[in-house]
Formats: structure tokens, C-alpha cells, sequence
């Protein structure tokens, strides 16, 4: 059935919204070109954007042509204004940007651990107001918040997890409380591999799981170029993989046993003390032997996976991931070879430390398009 004259100009004019948002300015000309529209649609779905305020004209495509065929259109940046919350153990940064992504703020927060919850929460939340008050943010649209642990999908909220301070759950639900904008939730793990997907080491992929390997140890899974979180929305949870070479196996309550024992933080500076050398640097350091011992590790955990899944892809981020680079990387890639018939490449963060932070920019960013675009 064709679609209605309504529902075209709607598709029309969302695609030349996301073409103006990907590719910047373009005039009559290149956007007829890129949608394959007639001159005279391009020409009407421009009025009918303007009109709303969405896309106003930002300059001209050249001097020596002069004319409304030379008009360049933009998006109205200042249409809607975003934020990003990055929320660690004992920390949170906040970022601010404008509907395309043009930095306006940022502003990080230590947050000790016996601090207790409320008191915690209102710094988060005061720490957003006055960044966005910096940025010369009035009222904010969308904002992303990303956190450890697992987020219920039939709730949409952080569950309660050992380890994970309350203060985390509690965040979300006051910053809707407060806040006149629409507050989104998800796991770190799974914003990291939304931006290395869409600008990271990832990028042009279909299929691939991202590693993170941090003061805990999850995973990501895109399959299809979508992210896949699970029944229950614990897909990834590689923590709790059962590997050899543990003390014994996890359990319901616990990742001791698991994959976490030989890839989290602390163990991997356990392994460099081993190796005597300063944890600090021993990523860094180039010591062979070292970094061949992580390798091995670190390729059992991304063997389950490529078993499983075979995503062809494995990312490793998280700090582990991005002080290893692309030498920790390519010895992964190596030991895996030897353990699983699957072809797997194995990549190296290209975000490092800002991948979570960008995945909640970008989310928020979706959330405001989905709202303002028809």
C-alpha cells in the first residue's frame, strides 16, 4: 500500500533531518541528491522545516554562486540542548552539548565512598545543574545517564547489585524528579558500545561484543548493528562466565570464580606484581612476558564468547582495554586463534575513557530527534 502524502512528507522530512545532522550544512541541491527527491519536494519539505523551526539557512556553498540553489540549511543547534552522566563507583562526570553534539560543558565529581546515599544523589544532581547553568542551559531536553549494573527492561531501572553503591538506583528517578526533561538509563557497558559502534573502533561493523575490562568485567553485544540486552537484561554479564584457571565457580550472589577473578583490574595488577612490575605502568610497560600472560586470560573469556555468538568482532575497552591498545590486542587476537576455529579480529578501544560518556551523549542525542523530528 503506498503511503499516505502525509506519512511521505513525515519520511522526507526526517530524512533530510538526519542527512543535515550526519553530514552538516548541505544546500537544495545536495539534498536532492542524497534522497533522490525532486527539486520542487526538496524545495517544500525546506519551507516546511524551517517554518518549524528546525533548520534555518547558515550561509552559502560558494561566492561565485549566488542564488536560493546556494543556500546551505542547517540544523538549529540551539533547538534542544543535551546531557550526559557518567557514573562510576566513587565519581561522576557530566557533559553538556547542544542538538548537535557541539561540547558546551563538562565537569567531573569525586564522590567518596562513605558518602552517604541523598547526600551523593544531590551532588550528582547539582553537579548537572550548575554545568548546564556554565553551558548557559536554561531547561535540557534529554538526558542519559550511564551506570554499572543491570538495568531491568520491564522497569527500566537499575537493580540492586553487590558492590554497586544505593546512590546509583537513586540517581535516575530524583534527576526525572527535578529535572523538566526526559532522563534515560543505561548500563556503561552498553553505552560503550553504542559510540565505538557508531564512531569508535567499531564503526562500519554489523556484529561485534565490546569487552569491558574494568574494576569489573561485562561485555556488550551488537549483533545486526543492534544492540542486544537479553530476557532479562543481562546479556554480557561475562563476569559471571564460568573459566578455568579460578578458585571455583561463581555463584547467583557473586563473580568470584568467574572470568572476573582473571580479567578484572585488580587481578590484572596482581599479574603484573607477579611479573614485577609496577601496576601502574605494566600495560604500558611492553613487558612481553606480561602482556602474552594477559593475553591468555583475557583470550579465554573472548573465546566463550566467539563459541557463542561468533561476532567476528571482539573490542576490548574499559581501562584494561585502552591502556592495552592495539599490542594487548593483537596478542588477544593471537592466543584466540589457537583456542577457536572462529575467526574473531580483535580490536583496541579508539575511544578509551570517553566511550561510556559519548554512548549517553549520543543516546540522549536519539532521544531528542525521535521527539523533535516528525
Amino acid at each position: 500500500m503506498a503511503a499516505s502524502p502525509s506519512t511521505a512528507r513525515a519520511l522526507n522530512d526526517r530524512l533530510a533531518l538526519r542527512l543535515l545532522l550526519d553530514r552538516g550544512p548541505l544546500t537544495a541541491a545536495q539534498l536532492k541528491t542524497l534522497t533522490g527527491l525532486s527539486r520542487p519536494t526538496v524545495a517544500d519539505l525546506v519551507e516546511r522545516l524551517s517554518g518549524s523551526g528546525l533548520v534555518h539557512v547558515v550561509g552559502e556553498a560558494g561566492a561565485e554562486r549566488r542564488g536560493p540553489n546556494a543556500k546551505l540549511y542547517g540544523l538549529v543547534a540551539d533547538r534542544a540542548h543535551l546531557a550526559a552522566l557518567d557514573v562510576r563507583t566513587r565519581s561522576v562526570t557530566v557533559a553538556v552539548t547542544d542538538l548537535l553534539g557541539t561540547p558546551l560543558a563538562r565537569a567531573s565529581l569525586p564522590v567518596d565512598g562513605d558518602t552517604g546515599t541523598g547526600p551523593a544523589v544531590d551532588a550528582a544532581v547539582a553537579l548537572l545543574e550548575r554545568t548546564a547553568a556554565d553551558a548557559g542551559v536554561e531547561r535540557l531536553h534529554s538526558v542519559a545517564v550511564g551506570a554499572p549494573g543491570l538495568i531491568d527492561p520491564a522497569t527500566g531501572e537499575l537493580r540492586d547489585s553487590t558492590g554497586l553503591p544505593a546512590w546509583h538506583r537513586r540517581l535516575a528517578s530524583v534527576l526525572q524528579e527535578r529535572l523538566p526533561a526526559h532522563v534515560l538509563l543505561e548500563n556503561e557497558t552498553n553505552l560503550a558500545a553504542v559510540a565505538e559502534l557508531r564512531e569508535g573502533a567499531a564503526r562500519g561493523r554489523e556484529d561485534f561484543v565490546l569487552l569491558w575490562l574494568g574494576q569489573g568485567v561485562g561485555a556488550a553485544v551488537v549483533l545486526g548493528g543492534r544492540l542486544r540486552r537479553g530476557a532479562s537484561g543481562g546479556a554480557g554479564e561475562i563476569g559471571f562466565l564460568p573459566v578455568p584457571g579460578t578458585s571455583g565457580l561463581p555463584s547467583a550472589t557473586g563473580c568470584e570464580g568467574g572470568f572476573h577473578e582473571l580479567a578484572c583490574l585488580a587481578a590484572v595488577e596482581a599479574l603484573a606484581a607477579v611479573h614485577g612490575l609496577d601496576p601502574a605502568g605494566a600495560l604500558a610497560s611492553g613487558h612481553g612476558p606480561f602482556l602474552d600472560a594477559l593475553a591468555r586470560r583475557l583470550a579465554v573469556g573472548a573465546a566463550a564468547v566467539a563459541a557463542v555468538l561468533d561476532p567476528g568482532c571482539v573490542v576490548l575497552a574499559g581501562e584494561t582495554g585502552h591502556q592495552g591498545g592495539p599490542e594487548l590486542a593483537a596478542r588477544v587476537e593471537a592466543e584466540l586463534a589457537a583456542l577457536s576455529p572462529l575467526r574473531t579480529e580483535v580490536r583496541a578501544t579508539t575511544l578509551g575513557d570517553a566511550a561510556v560518556l559519548r554512548g549517553a551523549l549520543l543516546r540522549a542525542r536519539d532521544d531528542a530527534q525521535d521527539a523533535l523530528f516528525p
